[in-house]
């Protein structure tokens, strides 16, 4: 099968095939996001050893399902390992004997371990015999690729890669596998002969953002609106109860973090921890700390600086398409038809807001077509403290170069061009910006528009307009 994109995570896997070292590799992301896939159709389904774990096992399960891999790949011992510690020693046996597998270009043994926090179950020896495993033998075989992976972000986040105890600096190798870009589901669509205009894709990752599992399951027959209504509106539908059931798979306890993201839904410019902390059902601490990291790690919401005060409380804002809209249109199930939204009028309202979404996912994109991907910057949000007015700029731009770019992001169903209102409201963001941070540097006004732009007598302002079309480079 074709692997769509991926492009920077395909070169890290090579990196650990010409590697002159043993290499212990951890993919991790969220549910759906295609890691299995990506292993998978690298590796060409041939691996020195694979394993899953299984959902819902109890310890004697999962030493079943691993000695059954283990006979598959040629181990003669069919007896059911009695803990961890034989499991993995059979798995030492195995892969010393001359019959193993080995990748045919570098001669590589390719070890992977999938859906790893499953089989650590409740009172099992697993975390010490893996990490014996790999400390006793494996980090000593310079032709070994230890690759492990698991959905549960939280497990592999707390046992792995800020373990300060056996993992501690061993793992050599991590891949975050965050969702496609527009230019990834713009390849995909074409894969599986998907027609859409690129004004559709938008308001498609507007909806199930860039979750590869999520796109293949568009039906080419059908229009958006329809598959949108067949997915998420239809009681059977096959993301009908996702968003419930992505977060229980992450996260061993994911109430609070679903409170987390209902909160961010409603304050939508973001909230600092303080404000988080005040909340009931979320609390502070230890807990909180570890709950935001985890939904940042996992691509869910964003840490960010206000530029007026960069030494205050960081904020946190929700940035997943699919999670704010699924909080927005599926749990309260306020209509039961996509096509009942599209003719209402919160529906172009709704394209606005949810395209300013899309656009903080492609703020690499944004630099690109400002031609200043070479130059170093800092991506900030900014709101007034003063103004009335409540002047208010999710994206800041701050470059060395000693120019500041305040993006504006617009997406209307025809063609955009400022009217007075909209001029009258840039000069006073701006005015209010530099007033109140005080910056010498230089201001560019720009405008991201997602359906393209007009000049008129107001266009002087604005010093940059890229268009839809420049989200999608790669």
């Amino acid at each position: 099968m074709k692997i769509v994109g991926r492009k920077k995570e395909k070169d890290c896997l090579m990196q650990c095939l010409t590697s002159k070292k043993p290499e212990f590799v951890v993919v991790y992301g969220r549910r759906r996001v295609g890691k299995t896939y990506l292993i998978r159709e690298y590796f060409n389904k041939q691996f020195s050893f694979y394993t899953t774990g299984l959902t819902d096992e109890k310890m004697k399960g999962q030493l079943r399902g691993f000695g059954t891999s283990l006979n598959i790949y040629g181990s003669d011992d069919k007896s059911i390992p009695k803990d961890w510690f034989e499991a993995f020693m059979r798995l030492r046996t195995l892969l010393e004997s001359d019959k193993v597998y080995r990748e045919p270009i570098n001669n590589k043994r390719v070890v992977f371990l999938d859906e790893l926090p499953w089989m650590d179950t409740a009172r099992s020896d697993f975390k010490s015999a893996l990490d014996f495993f790999w400390n006793s033998w494996a980090s000593a075989q310079e032709d070994l690729v230890l690759i492990v992976c698991g959905s549960a972000t939280s497990w592999i986040i707390s046992n792995l890669l800020t373990n300060k105890k056996g993992f501690h600096n061993r793992i050599t190798k991590r891949i975050h596998l965050a969702p496609f870009t527009l230019a990834e589901c713009e390849q995909l669509f074409d894969f599986n002969d998907i027609v859409m205009t690129r004004n559709q894709m938008l308001e498609c990752y507007m909806v199930f953002g860039g979750i590869p599992h999520y796109l293949n399951l568009l039906d080419s027959r059908l229009s958006l609106a329809q598959n949108i209504n067949e997915l998420c509106f239809k009681e059977h539908g096959t993301l009908y109860n996702e968003y419930y059931n992505l977060f229980h798979s992450l996260f061993d306890n994911p109430e609070k973090h679903m409170t987390i993201l209902q909160a961010l839904s409603q304050n939508r410019s973001g909230l600092s921890r303080t404000e988080l902390a005040r909340e009931k059902e979320i609390g502070g601490g230890s807990v909180l700390t570890k709950n935001l990291l985890e939904l940042e790690e996992c691509g869910f919401i964003r840490k960010f600086s206000n530029f007026s005060n960069r030494e205050s409380e960081s904020l946190y804002q929700l940035i997943d398409p699919f999670t704010l809209f699924s909080i927005q249109f599926m749990q309260n199930r306020r209509f039961d038809s996509w096509n009942t939204y599209i003719n209402s009028p919160g529906y172009h309202s709704w394209k606005g807001n949810f395209f300013e979404i899309v656009c903080l996912n492609h703020i690499n994109q944004i630099k690109a077509a400002l031609g200043i991907s070479g130059i170093e910057s800092t991506e900030y949000s900014w709101r007034s403290t003063k103004s009335e007015k409540g002047a208010q700029i999710d994206l800041v731009i701050r470059r060395k170069d000693g120019v500041i770019n305040l993006c504006e992001m617009k997406f209307t169903n025809d063609t955009y061009s400022l009217d007075a209102a909209e001029y009258e409201k840039l000069l006073n963001r701006m005015t209010q910006f530099q007033h109140e941070t005080g910056t010498k540097d230089a201001i560019h006004i720009t405008l991201v528009c997602g359906n393209g732009y007009k000049q008129n007598k107001y266009s002087g302002i604005v010093q940059n307009v890229i268009l839809g079309d420049s989200l999608f480079d790669n």
